[in-house]
């Protein structure tokens, strides 16, 4: 098995090398956008094939949600094109996909957790970027595995976790939006539901969905954030209307669960049991 990791230098990216690294030593490559364009259709086939690739891991986005209503091209080209690109390839050299996508294809209006089945209906260019993207990769690489997932974070890179901290020892306190519920999901623990796909003795193609378990609102995040770092920062919830965003998010992005774990018996921590260790890792690095 030799596995391509995109976008390698990301949060998820990061955490992959790292388990990859560990539990299946020699057998991956690991490309973010300085070691390969992937918006470049015959730089892709031709890595592809040079380093014979049999699965590709691609984890690489545009993922700045609001910047992305301005910059839609951009967007476009990474979250659509890109994907185009790698899927093509693959139907071409006979390589496997795990293309990683987002809640944002759902318009948050559900009041029971998403299935892969239920209609998409993205509202921003973000998430109409990446659905765009699933469509495509579908078509042209009908074996291939969609994992949706959600409120990512990391011991590593830009994330809700390591702002909150940081603003905890800036300020005494912080407004967080309290009506929009979801589900944190640490980055580590994704990485290891890729790997139980990696090395499971089946390949069943198909949207899947993946968060940590239990749900929560940002302010709830939040919270719970700071309680780990033994934090006394006041957290002061506001609703959505209260802190505008060029880009609309979904209210609801519980993800139902059932699938990946029924399919690749992936047991998954509630987010609190996640967060903790995440939170430890920070602080005493």
């Amino acid at each position: 098995m030799k596995v391509l990791v995109t976008g390698a230098n990301g949060q998820l990216g990061s955490a992959l090398r790292r388990l990859l690294d560990r539990e299946m030593p020699g057998e991956a490559i690991y490309t973010d956008k300085e070691e390969l364009d992937l918006t470049d259709a015959e730089a892709v086939e031709n890595f592809i094939r040079d380093n014979e690739v049999t699965h590709i891991v691609n984890c690489a986005a545009y993922t700045a949600v609001d910047r992305a209503e301005e910059e839609k091209r951009e967007c476009a080209m990474i979250n659509t094109d890109a994907v185009k690109n790698l899927a093509a390839a693959a139907d071409l050299l006979g390589a496997k996909i795990i293309h990683l996508s987002t809640d944002y294809v759902f318009d948050g209006t559900n009041h029971r957790p998403y299935r892969e089945s239920d209609k998409v209906n993205p509202i921003s260019q973000y998430g109409t970027t990446k659905r765009k993207g699933e469509t495509a990769l579908l078509a042209l690489a009908p074996e291939s595995i969609i994992i949706r997932t959600a409120w990512l974070y990391s011991d590593t890179g830009h994330n809700f976790v390591r702002t909150i901290l940081g603003l905890a020892e800036k300020q005494d306190k912080i407004r967080v939006v309290c009506d929009q519920i979801g589900t944190p999901t640490y980055a580590r623990d994704l990485a290891k539901a890729i790997l139980a796909i990696l090395k499971s003795h089946q390949w069943v193609a198909g949207i899947f969905h993946f968060t940590n378990e239990g749900a929560a609102s940002w302010y709830d995040f939040a919270k719970a954030i700071l309680r780990l770092a033994g934090k006394n920062t006041k957290v002061v919830p506001i609703p959505t209307e209260d802190y505008p965003t060029p880009a609309s998010r979904p209210a609801y992005s519980i993800l139902d669960r059932s699938r990946i774990k029924a399919t690749y018996g992936v047991e998954i921590p509630h987010w609190e049991e996640a967060l903790a260790d995440c939170v430890k890792i920070i602080i005493n690095n």
